[in-house]
């Protein structure tokens, strides 16, 4: 670019810079603004201001001709710094571009990018005329097209999902094996690929991958928001996760995780915004119309904080909602992704700062005909008043079940009283999610995720250890429902060692043999540790990346066993809850909950503090249609207390239980069982059942054959 530029009146949409083949339409959203100037980069970044001649509404919009892909730009808005009226208006500060496709790095912490004097008492109520240009990454005009060819979305069914949560960094910057590690790239490197196929992960859940910012605090101190919970830039990719800051790269990825039958489905964080409280940086929506887009307090200086951080986006305002419908619509249409988990999404669910199940963001989301076909996920609580919402979500979003979490990891640490609880989560926690015609997959199951302790530190320590993040061991939560198994830490005592593998086989066992959706954390079928660290959010280095040298191969053989065995019995993951209602083709009930002489549960049992055995025998749930109903049934112990003896439910008349996994056993089991079986201390076993003569491979069991063993 040369000269100054000739810009023409352009169109109010799309909203964001737009490349025609001849030039570019800018259009961005102000209600506030009095005046916006584009401004323009050359090679030498010499700046070219230049004002958008045209307002729709509260669009402005304007059209260069002749600017191609790869042009640099960001914008300045000019209007009232009044923080008492919610106005923080600062022409000095370089404006990221919202609907950015592509951006040349991260903001640098610099004073510059505050809107006021950080050294002046009067505080954020004082103005900072200094230009924040040198220290503001800037946005690109891109060509978005991408040649897809054959790229077909798995698109899983969600009864045979397989979630494995991961960071794109964190996932590959440990392996000397790959090249460009760290990268969108890497992700997708045969290794990786191979593992995940090998493990059966049907659904990579990626951690931010959207452009975000460095908290100050953490700058000073040396340390970086690994996580990215922080982000600033909805349209664009992390540049960090670029080898050559091609947004095709991402997209590259996405086309090799189809091709290998991987769905990608991205956290999102659409609640809040790097910008941060009152003393927060200007880096794009501050600065654009700060009254419009955030949630402003009674006092307009202050922002509404429910999502801890600092801020929240006001999706009462059409436009703040229509940023995030785009951005959700751009990743799903350009980029191709298969869903969305949202973070702290009760913020999300929020109308006029009350969360309401049927709010503005859920109708948009469940009328919109490209995102009411991909996977939706909510994490279904905030910091706010009745943030606390699980279960309360309408269809289609599945949510995070932390109570899952919590109860399993009681249950096999011995806690008094849960065994009613493991049963609720068993399942599918059915009195929280069968309502309005939910499935049982609604509910996302996991015993570990990334903001907590890894499955490996929940049975290596009691405490947390999180010095390293440098707030005095403060930061991260205190209920972590873990017990070291004797050793706080790293043990060579191989009675220890012994305890720490078999917990974790029945975590994992539980978490795999439950109705719902299933969530793996990155790392735990490898015995990854972070230490004790349960809040790794700044640790981008060998503490928060994934440990690959120090895999556990036995636990990893396990877990593939495990999925596989979920895999090939359809009773372990049903669309339709199980209540224990009789069948209609057999009149037996699809649940049974027995105790260990095989006699039903009674209510002094379900009551019982003590009790730490719990055996459930499941068939294909009532209600469910012929076309869909197979035979069979399976019947699972979990066992928190001593060696016991457990006698085995009748068969369907000549049929045969199989006992097909033991988390007691290295080897596991494939024989018919007798009518009693021994059941480890602490330890899962299954059994399976076929009706007579079945052979289909979708059954419960392996085809009858043979003669029982005698008790």
């Amino acid at each position: 670019m040369t000269g100054y530029p000739r810009i023409l009146a352009g169109r109010p949409t799309p909203i964001g810079a737009s490349f025609d083949g001849a030039g570019a339409n800018f259009a961005i959203f102000s209600q506030h603004a009095e005046r916006v100037e584009l401004c323009l980069f050359d090679d030498r970044g010499m700046e070219t201001r230049v004002d958008l001649p045209e307002r729709e509404g509260h669009v402005w919009h304007g059209y260069v001709p002749g600017l191609q892909p790869g042009q640099r730009y960001g914008y300045r808005a000019h209007g009232p710094y009044r923080p008492s009226e919610g106005h923080r208006f600062n022409a000095n500060k370089l404006l990221m571009d919202p609907y950015a496709k592509r951006l040349t790095g991260t903001p640098q912490n610099h004073d510059a990018l505050l809107g006021y004097r950080a050294d002046d008492p009067d505080g954020d109520l004082s103005f900072d005329d200094r230009d924040s240009a040198p220290f503001m990454p800037r946005s690109v005009i891109v060509d978005p097209s991408f040649a897809w060819a054959d790229d077909c979305p798995p698109n899983h069914a969600k009864t045979d999902t397989v979630i494995y949560e991961a960071h794109v960094r964190g996932m590959t910057a440990g392996r000397r094996d790959i090249a460009d590690r760290g990268t969108y790239l890497a992700m997708t490197s045969e290794p990786i690929l191979q593992h995940l196929n090998d493990l059966g992960i049907t659904t990579v859940e990626l951690m931010p991958v959207h452009a975000f910012a460095d908290d100050r605090f953490l700058t000073r101190k040396g340390l970086t928001n690994y996580w990215g919970y922080m982000s600033y830039g909805f349209f664009a990719p992390e540049p960090r996760y670029m080898r050559d800051g091609d947004i095709s790269e991402f997209q590259q990825m996405v086309a090799r995780f189809h091709k290998a039958g991987i769905e990608v489905i991205l956290d999102v964080v659409y609640n809040h915004t790097a910008e941060g409280n009152q003393l927060g940086p200007t880096l794009n929506l501050r600065g654009l119309d700060n009254a419009a887009y955030y949630r402003l307090a009674e006092d307009r200086r202050f922002y509404v904080n429910d999502a801890g951080t600092g801020n929240v986006l006001n999706l009462d305002n059409p436009f703040a909602q229509r940023l995030v419908m785009d951005s959700l619509r751009y990743w799903v249409q350009v980029m191709h992704v298969d869903g969305f988990r949202f973070d702290l999404c009760s913020v999300l669910g929020r109308s006029d700062g009350v969360f309401d199940r049927d709010g503005p963001f859920f109708r948009a989301i469940r009328q919109d005909p490209v995102l009411n076909r991909v996977k939706l996920i909510a994490e279904p609580w905030d910091l706010g008043p009745d943030g606390y919402q699980l279960g309360a979500y309408p269809a289609p979003f599945a949510e995070w079940n932390d109570r899952f979490r919590d109860q399993i990891r009681g249950f096999w640490r011995g806690d008094h009283g849960l065994v009613g609880k493991l049963a609720k989560r068993i399942a599918g926690s059915a009195a929280r999610f069968d309502h309005d015609g939910r499935h049982a997959t609604s509910t996302v199951n996991f015993v570990a995720a990334h903001d907590g302790f890894t499955l490996m530190d929940t049975v290596s320590y009691d405490q947390k250890h999180n010095d390293a993040n440098g707030e005095e061991n403060r930061d991260g939560h205190d209920h972590n429902v873990s017990d070291n198994c004797g050793v706080e830490g790293p043990s060579a005592d191989p009675d220890i060692l012994k305890r720490r593998a078999r917990r974790r086989r029945n975590l994992m066992a539980t978490l795999l043999l439950s109705q719902g959706t299933p969530m793996i954390l990155a790392g735990d079928e490898l015995g990854n540790s972070q230490n004790g660290n349960n809040n790794a959010y700044c640790q981008d280095n060998q503490l928060g990346w994934l440990d690959w040298g120090q895999g556990d191969p036995q636990f990893l053989a396990f877990c593939r066993h495990a999925i596989a065995f979920r895999k090939a019995h359809p009773i372990l993951r049903q669309k339709r809850f199980l209540h224990s209602r009789p069948r209609a083709q057999d009149g037996l009930p699809d649940l049974f909950w027995r105790r260990a002489d095989g006699s039903p549960m009674r209510s002094e049992d379900w009551s019982n503090p003590e009790l730490r055995l719990l055996a459930a025998e499941m068939r294909m749930a009532s209600g469910t249609p012929d076309y869909a109903s197979l035979p069979g049934a399976v019947f699972v112990v979990f066992n928190a207390g001593p060696t016991t003896q457990v006698r085995l439910p009748e068969t369907v008349k000549g049929g045969r239980w199989r006992r097909q996994l033991d988390t007691a056993s290295d080897d596991q089991p494939d024989r018919l069982a007798r009518s009693r079986e021994t059941i480890e201390r602490d330890s899962v076993v299954v059994f399976t059942s076929c009706d007579p003569g079945a052979t289909d491979a979708r059954s419960a069991g392996a085809p009858c054959s043979g003669v029982a063993s005698k008790p």
